[in-house]
């Protein structure tokens, strides 16, 4: 297939344009490389997939000369906003995609409390962009991003795709649960197969510096202490990154189709081709469970200062992922103590650091 992947800049999507790459695909990835954290990072993982030209700060490709990578020969990149709705146009027009994996988002929970603004244009305008160039170019599969926050308020657990996500309790969150309304339209409008994927705290090598993980890594590697929020009382359904990229790849090749059975009460389905997947590992972790194998991998112990809950944060996300598995024979594998120990191998060697 010949797919677009936004977000290739980003930790899923770098990992998905790998993998779809690797056997055989031709890839296209799209991203903006906005500083919402260190861009070193980001240049980090285009320099892994082999695209080093080009890349400087404020310089945008036009949407015709994508840079090819020099280490996966069907892999491509392209600079662009996803709410400049002239370029994505014309990069649908040009490429003419048969699929279209969109991973790109303005992410974090805490940051869309003091930059609402920046989750409009990205989350909502963005993805309009997406929906209108799919309909306009006739691509039929389109797999979106979505998260566990749209859960929200739901005291159920495990959340499954069937409860009601009408709470959320962050701006992010709340977008999230738009775009699921968005592609549900386009959907029954326009006959375009869409699955929205909720991700569940996905972790591993080339992570978000803003993530638990890597704060915390950082912080026991200078000897500083950590925060840890809800006095260490939360639960997150942890899930690697490889685990996270098999299961949107099994995605991609199985499009969403009509439930010819439904009926009007299952938000996860519809009578058009749409459906949403939880996407976790099924087994929440305390957080303090977490904190205890970064502390055995590096031999060392991490000072914490003790905190209440944050604004916006759920106490416990627990996936109900049998749907996906079902559909798609999704099975994570990797464990807490393996997930957690690759991520430390990459990020003593990323910053070149010796213990």
């Amino acid at each position: 297939m010949k797919i677009l992947v936004t977000g290739t800049a980003g930790f899923i999507g770098h990992h998905t344009a790998l993998k779809l790459a690797l056997r055989g695909d031709d890839v296209i990835g799209l991203d903006n490389i906005n500083d919402y954290y260190d861009v070193r990072v980001k240049y980090g993982r285009l320099k892994n997939s082999g695209i080093i030209k080009n890349i400087a700060d404020g310089e945008f490709f036009p949407y015709a000369e994508p840079v090819r990578s020099s280490v996966y020969p069907t892999y491509r990149f392209v600079k662009i906003n996803l709410e400049d709705r002239e370029n994505i146009t014309k990069l649908f027009e040009t490429e003419k995609f048969d699929a279209v994996c969109h991973l790109a988002a303005q992410a974090g929970v805490r940051y869309s409390i003091d930059n609402p603004h920046a989750y409009i244009k990205s989350n909502i305008d963005g993805f309009m962009n997406i929906l209108e160039s799919c309909r306009h170019t006739g691509v039929k599969n389109l797999c979106f991003a979505s998260s566990s926050s749209v859960y929200g308020l739901n005291k159920e657990i495990p959340f499954k795709t069937s409860h009601s996500v009408d709470h959320p309790i962050s701006l992010y969150a709340a977008t999230k649960k738009s775009n699921e309304m968005m592609a549900h339209t386009y959907s029954h409008l326009f006959d375009i197969h869409t699955t929205g994927l909720r991700f569940f705290t996905v972790y591993g090598p080339w992570g978000r510096p803003d993530m638990a993980l890597f704060i915390f890594t950082k912080a026991a590697l200078e000897g500083k202490p950590i925060n840890v929020f809800n006095n260490g009382e939360m639960f997150r359904d942890f899930t690697y990154i490889d685990d996270i990229v098999e299961g949107v790849v099994r995605v991609l090749d199985n499009p969403a189709k009509p439930d010819a059975d439904f009926n009007g009460t299952d938000p996860s389905t519809s009578s058009a081709p749409y459906k949403i997947y939880n996407i976790g590992n099924s087994v929440p972790v305390n957080l303090m469970d977490f904190i205890k194998a970064i502390e055995a991998k590096l031999g060392k112990t991490i000072e914490k200062n003790m905190m209440p809950i944050q604004p916006g944060d759920l106490h416990t996300t627990y996936a109900d992922a049998s749907d996906l598995t079902l559909h798609t024979g999704y099975k994570p594998s990797t464990s807490i103590e393996d997930g957690v120990g690759r991520f430390i191998d990459w990020y003593l060697d990323f910053y070149d650091i010796k213990l």
